[in-house]
């Protein structure tokens, strides 16, 4: 598996990934974007930012990039970026399908992104990634499963995903919504020709969602490498908007709330790559002293407290809006 190598690394940061969601298009759902992005978010400013974050990213040992076809034209960023690098092979490169970018550009889009775990969306889909990252893609996840997903049951996809995994392409996938553990433990049952067919999951796990922790934990006993999406909830667990005992954790430690978030994350014993979803360089430096922060029994319990329902933390998510 290509996460094998992040398990032999020394570097603490290794286990810490960059996500390219918030920067790959111009509108996006976290929160205050208007302090992280440059005014005017053309193609080349996003290209630019994006270059910035993956440089500084690989300077500081972050080995795992994580992109999606609807990051809108995040695969492309991350491709020149490659071109003009050929001596990062070490590098471990994953991708998504599942959802179509359709906002073309624009922040006010009715709607930024269609959802499609059909067979022939898998093969444009696949067909666009390979074109522009070729055989750099190391993983290829689906992307935001439920457990009503055809991906969990259409045979013929399934069978072309054992077929992708059998070209040496990792096939994953990635889970949203309060029923996130369904969804988790499906995938662990899906088998093709005997043989278990998912071997990461990515899922939203966080001081304020901790719902799939269980299903995590069974999935990594199954040998399912774990990256964990969102642990800073979209910039609630972030700078003005974190809750006071993240900032008095935060300023005992010497480092901001976000790294005490991602910490958190860290620290579970099934968690293999947690993602950075920063937008800028300062964010990323901050994010990725979360790998030098322990918390104590006192202190976790404190962040215990914040927890929420499922269904009321994915409600208020599914009310951010895209800005």
């Amino acid at each position: 598996m290509p996460f094998a190598a992040l398990a032999a690394a020394t570097t603490p940061t290794a286990h810490i990934g960059l996500g390219l969601a918030a920067v790959g298009r111009p509108g996006y759902i976290n929160l205050h974007r208007d302090r992280d992005l440059p005014p005017d978010r053309d193609v080349d400013a996003l290209r630019a930012r994006t270059h910035e974050l993956l440089d500084a990213a690989y300077a500081q040992g972050v080995r795992y990039v994580d992109t999606a076809r609807s990051y809108g034209r995040a695969e492309e960023f991350l491709a020149q970026w490659l071109d003009a690098r050929p001596s990062f092979t070490d590098l471990v490169v994953g991708s998504k399908w599942g959802y179509t970018y359709t906002a073309d550009w624009s922040v006010e889009a009715q709607k930024h992104e269609v959802k499609d775990h059909s067979l022939a969306a898998f093969e444009r889909q696949y067909a666009e990634t390979r074109a522009l990252i070729g055989d750099r893609l190391s993983l290829y996840q689906v992307h935001s499963v439920t457990p009503d997903s055809p991906a969990l049951t259409d045979k013929d996809l399934l069978d072309r995903l054992a077929a992708l995994a059998a070209d040496g392409v990792t096939v994953g996938l990635s889970t949203s919504g309060p029923a996130q553990a369904d969804a988790i433990r499906a995938a662990l049952a899906v088998t093709v020709d005997g043989e278990p067919l998912f071997r990461t999951v990515q899922a939203t796990y966080n001081a304020l969602e901790t719902s799939a922790a269980p299903a995590l934990a069974e999935a990594h006993d199954a040998g399912v490498t774990v990256i964990v999406k969102e642990g800073m909830a979209n910039g609630r667990l972030a700078g003005d908007e974190a809750p006071a005992v993240f900032r008095e954790i935060a300023a005992d430690a010497g480092v901001g709330g976000d790294a005490v978030a991602l910490a958190l994350v860290l620290h579970q014993p099934w968690a293999g790559v947690v993602l950075s979803g920063a937008a800028t360089v300062g964010q990323l430096s901050d994010n990725l002293h979360a790998a030098v922060v322990d918390l104590d029994d006192e202190q976790r319990a404190r962040l215990d407290a914040l927890i929420e329902e499922p269904e009321a933390y994915w409600r208020r998510r599914a009310a951010l809006p895209w800005h």
